[in-house]
């Protein structure tokens, strides 16, 4: 295997393979991210609300910034919050302007302008296994939690496997009530690697759920091309019954042919995703070359996103001469030893008031480079490439990024939450 990442990591970077993996575009496999062909999504919405920075990112103003504010430079950090147990994850309810910090140790905390509470708003520390890249990996606000208190997590129970369960708040609005409301998904891991880990809720008022191939190295369990099982899949689930959860009928294998849960395939281990305008965007943690994000419209349903037949823009399984027919393939692709790229740490869509030159970027890291990145999707291709990282600095392992109750967007490293500020 590759050179192993710290004991810690919650994302695996790829096993080496000795493949001469060929191009499937004409791509430059050591280029920074670039542009490739678009996915089909001719009918997906354009991500043009707010205007695009010029090439650069930087020297322009778009129109609705603060008069006086002067042009924007770059971008740096802010410590929001500091001495937290891997923090993967920023999140707020919808409507609110709380901010919670999921943490890998199986807890969930407010956080404040003084760092995050004293007591946890959840601990199922005692449910879950935390080791490697298993824990609390996901949690997602159902979006009438201001109604009806329920929110979701994603985590590796004591034998390893994955569960999705829902919980409550209490009768208090910053604790939640230890005592899961629902136990709703279970899938069986073969391995401790490659889990997924992002729940969230779609535009379409879905819950949907990540879940990689099942780990090891090169799709060792046949999980990336096998429809029938849950696993190197985006998962779409009905929970508006309040009572588990339902097949929704548009899900692409609904009515057989696969697994009903299932949505999107062909992933090899899909860290986190993001909605935004119509469109999901996929950062897919890659094998021994490449790390890939895909965007494509969130309403499109059975989508393959290739793997293992692909690894990026190129020929994985076989090496050469893969039939890439019907496959979506991604829009950014980063080559492994660009500024130390190992495993893609996807990445939000920029929609705060501090920056709004970034207004619908797609902001993006990775846990080896530590580097911020972004770019904008015209509905057609990748667009307004910019690396921040001579402003911003190298941060350190990134584990995660996301929305606060402010709006404004978040990485998380080992043990940091760092807000994402303008440099004017």
């Amino acid at each position: 295997m590759r050179r192993a990442l710290a004991a810690l990591s919650v994302l695996l970077a790829a096993c080496v393979s000795s493949v001469d993996q060929t191009t499937i575009t004409s791509a430059d496999p050591t280029a920074p991210p670039v542009a490739a062909s678009a996915p089909d999504n001719s009918t997906a919405p354009s991500t043009t609300s707010g205007a695009a920075p010029a090439a650069t990112g930087v020297g322009s103003t778009a129109p609705g910034s603060t008069a006086g504010a002067g042009s924007l430079s770059g971008l740096a950090y802010q410590e929001a919050a500091s001495g937290l147990a891997q923090p993967v994850l920023v999140t707020s309810p919808s409507g609110d302007d709380r901010t919670f910090v999921v943490t890998k140790d199986g807890r969930i905390w407010m956080m404040g302008a003084d760092g995050v509470s004293e007591t946890p708003f959840l601990d199922i520390s005692s449910l879950i296994r935390n080791s490697g890249e298993q824990g609390l990996l996901g949690m997602a606000f159902h979006p009438g939690y201001a109604e009806n208190g329920r929110f979701f997590v994603h985590y590796s129970d004591s034998a390893g496997d994955t569960v999705l369960a829902e919980y409550r708040v209490s009768d208090d609005p910053d604790v939640a009530d230890p005592d899961a409301l629902a136990i709703l998904l279970n899938a069986s891991q073969p391995a401790p690697n490659h889990n997924g880990g992002m729940v969230l809720f779609g535009p379409d008022g879905m819950l949907y759920l990540a879940l990689g191939d099942g780990g090891g190295g090169g799709d060792s369990f046949g999980n990336g091309q096998n429809p029938d099982s849950l696993l190197a899949k985006i998962l779409r689930l009905d929970v508006s019954g309040g009572d588990g959860y339902s097949i929704p009928p548009d899900n692409p294998f609904a009515d057989g042919g696969g697994s009903p849960e299932a949505w999107a395939m062909g992933l090899r281990n899909p860290w986190r995703f993001w909605f935004d305008d119509g469109l999901i965007y996929i950062g897919d943690v890659g094998q021994s070359a490449f790390e890939e994000i895909d965007v494509a419209s969130a309403s499109a349903p059975g989508l393959n996103y290739g793997w293992p037949i692909t690894e990026g823009l190129h020929c994985f399984e076989p090496p050469t001469d893969c039939d890439a027919d019907g496959l979506t393939m991604p829009v950014v692709e980063v080559a492994h030893g660009d500024a130390g790229t190992c495993s893609i740490t996807g990445g939000v869509v920029y929609r705060g008031s501090a920056i709004p030159e970034l207004t619908g970027h797609y902001l993006y890291s990775d846990y080896c480079g530590g580097w911020l990145r972004s770019f904008r999707f015209d509905g057609q291709e990748a667009t307004a490439h910019q690396d921040w990282t001579e402003s911003a600095g190298v941060i350190g392992p990134v584990l995660g990024m996301g929305v606060g109750g402010d709006g404004e967007a978040y990485v998380t490293t080992e043990s940091a939450v760092m807000r994402i500020i303008p440099v004017r």
